[in-house]
């Protein structure tokens, strides 16, 4: 039977297994499947759920090891580091693979990002584990819970990213299919040939500008990679209206080099503007293609505001 007692003798057994399960419990937190289905279920789930064990295990150890001068336990986090780099460029390379196969492909941004999430999160268990096991150690099981609680909202906290609404105001725009041509409001999109894939354009197709909200904003989307996000995304979300070899049916988002505004022509299997406006402000933003040169054009000992 466990008694306060047996507690007070062992406090860094206490400490060790709290900050496991709290580093597991970060990690199970930060893994959720949605409509990407990535991590698939149940292997991809497993792998991480193991490697979320391991991380809150090495964070967790690391606490007594180095209150008992045992200073080579640095090196097992720095290892552990080198495994995760791994884990990392394991993501890309799985993603990459699987992008080949895909009709509206995520693009080499969305990649590496989703690949630097993957490995962070790791660090975010092993923080909480360290965190909680060294409260827990030093003081009492009572301030490694409620550490860990808190460490907890704060990784909920770190899931929460940006997203296309808050650099862009997005609203529909009329899609045009005549003489060949296709325009989504006054942004020229693409041509067309044949009459019976303007006809679709005309019945299937919906039409969004994206206005930015600041000149940073304008030349984040620019950014390339996350256009390729935004078309990949709604395209998961409400399915394609396109099968392989049908060039002429492609999703496309073009600029509008006067004002920066970005159009966006999308040709949804499930034909519901609603969904699809929402899919959009619902894009992730791309921290790799996140651009700020009004910040980097600033006079000296200027301050930036905001």
């Amino acid at each position: 039977m466990i008694t306060a007692k047996w507690l007070a003798g062992h406090h860094e057994l206490l400490g060790v297994t709290l900050g496991t399960a709290f580093g597991m419990l970060a990690r199970i937190v930060m893994l959720r499947s949605d409509y990407r289905q990535y991590p698939a279920y149940p292997h991809g789930k497993i792998i991480h759920l193991a490697l979320g064990l391991i991380a809150g295990a090495l964070g967790a150890v690391a606490v007594p090891a180095l209150m008992s001068k045992d200073y080579t336990a640095i090196t097992f986090l720095s290892l552990a580091a080198q495994q995760f780099r791994e884990v990392r460029n394991m993501e890309r390379g799985t993603l990459n693979a699987i992008d080949e196969q895909e009709l509206v492909p995520r693009g080499a941004t969305y990649i590496e990002g989703i690949a630097v999430v993957f490995e962070g999160r790791n660090y975010l268990a092993i923080a909480t584990a360290l965190i909680v096991s060294f409260a827990a150690t030093l003081w009492s099981w009572i301030w490694g819970v409620f550490l860990g609680i808190a460490c907890i909202a704060i990784v909920l906290r770190f899931m929460k990213g940006k997203t296309i609404q808050d650099i862009a105001e997005v609203s529909f725009a009329p899609v045009v299919a005549e003489n060949a041509g296709v325009s989504v409001g006054s942004i020229y999109m693409m041509n067309v040939g044949l009459e019976s894939n303007l006809e679709i354009y005309r019945k299937q197709a919906i039409g969004f500008l994206l206005k930015p909200v600041s000149d940073d904003a304008k030349v984040t989307l620019a950014n390339l990679g996350l256009r390729q996000a935004i078309l990949h995304d709604v395209s998961t979300r409400l399915g394609l209206y396109r099968d392989d070899g049908d060039p002429a049916l492609q999703p496309l988002a073009k600029l509008d080099l006067e004002t920066g505004s970005l159009g966006v022509l999308l040709l949804p299997r499930e034909h519901n503007p609603d969904k699809a406006l929402k899919s959009i402000c619902d894009v992730p933003l791309l921290e790799s293609a996140v651009r700020r040169p009004t910040k980097a054009n600033k006079p000296k000992g200027e301050r930036t505001h905001g």
